[in-house]
């Protein structure tokens, strides 16, 4: 028999120790059998391997019912409250303490270029939903904060959470058309005598990109940190951008920025929405999953037809 020093770091078996505390709330086997769907030998058995285990009799056992023993009556006090905070613990995950609130936290590429725009169609069809949209490159961390859910563009492997998939991109140059005619870049070839603005990044290295398309481009003299701000340095002039479909499209739709060539190539990353599975099960979060992934599958709608699309 293992000594009291060893059992206060081991676990007893919890399906006896559950099996037990449903015994004793009962104060009957069969009645507790019933309650879990098993029968009385199977809640009889369990238990006494409970006993076995921790080398105490738990119940008197009567004709009729079952009283609780000393021993008995210490474990079923600690296991009611164990189990109490086990059945909060899960009620916190599958019930939304503000069912009326949604707390987003997503990249501010991602939410400046393509989220804001079309949110205003989210708060139309559900105007009883309030949104909170945060900005941050950092992961979110659903532990020390109120959030519901997150969007990331990545590999789609984060710890602690369950990432779906919601679309993937494109990458292409950009520039603006001043800087397109002052330079003369028009083809993929005219990228040698281009300034290239670079993303730290490793999904929207130029190099690598150049070398998937076979063409050679300029040096890479201007590097921002964040796809905004890459994007942003097209927009005022300064080069050639590498830039995300999802993000430039509405430049290049209303003509602020151009695009070069007729090459994409599709990067590794993806964008997924994130967050504890439970969460998923929320009203609030259901319905704006289903609301992006619609917005997401019609956005794949807006890829140019002439673009020859290159895997990475």
């Amino acid at each position: 028999m293992s000594q009291p020093n060893e059992l206060r770091h081991r676990m007893p078996p919890l399906q006896g120790l559950y099996y037990f505390y449903q015994a004793a709330h009962y104060g009957s086997f069969k009645a507790a059998a019933e309650h879990l769907h098993v029968t009385a030998a199977a809640i009889s058995q369990q238990i006494r391997l409970l006993e076995d285990w921790l080398g105490a009799a738990l119940f008197y056992r009567q004709h009729r019912q079952v009283v609780l023993t000393p021993e008995g009556q210490t474990l079923f006090e600690h296991s009611q409250k164990g189990f109490k905070h086990i059945q909060n613990g899960v009620w916190l995950i599958h019930n939304d303490p503000e069912p009326q609130r949604l707390s987003l936290s997503t990249l501010p590429s991602f939410s400046v270029h393509w989220l804001v725009p079309r949110m205003t169609d989210f708060r139309s069809a559900h105007p009883d939903i309030s949104v909170l949209v945060e900005s941050k490159n950092e992961l979110a961390d659903f532990e020390q904060s109120s959030l519901d859910l997150c969007i990331r563009y990545g590999e789609g492997v984060y710890p602690n959470v369950t990432s779906q998939w919601l679309m993937d991109d494109l990458l292409y140059p950009v520039c603006h058309p001043i800087y397109q005619k002052e330079q003369q870049i028009f083809t993929l070839e005219d990228l040698q005598r281009a300034h290239l603005i670079g993303d730290l990044l490793p999904d929207m290295d130029w190099e690598r990109w150049m070398s998937l398309v076979g063409v050679q481009g300029g040096s890479t003299s201007l590097v921002y940190d964040g796809a905004s701000y890459v994007l942003e340095g097209a927009l005022a002039v300064q080069g050639v951008a590498l830039a995300r479909h999802s993000l430039a499209h509405r430049f290049v739709e209303d003509g602020t920025l151009v695009r070069i060539g007729n090459i994409a190539v599709r990067p590794n990353y993806n964008y997924y929405l994130c967050a504890p599975e439970g969460y998923f099960k929320r009203e609030k979060v259901r319905l704006f999953s289903d609301w992006i992934h619609r917005q997401a599958e019609a956005f794949q709608h807006t890829r140019p037809v002439d673009l020859i699309i290159k895997e990475a």
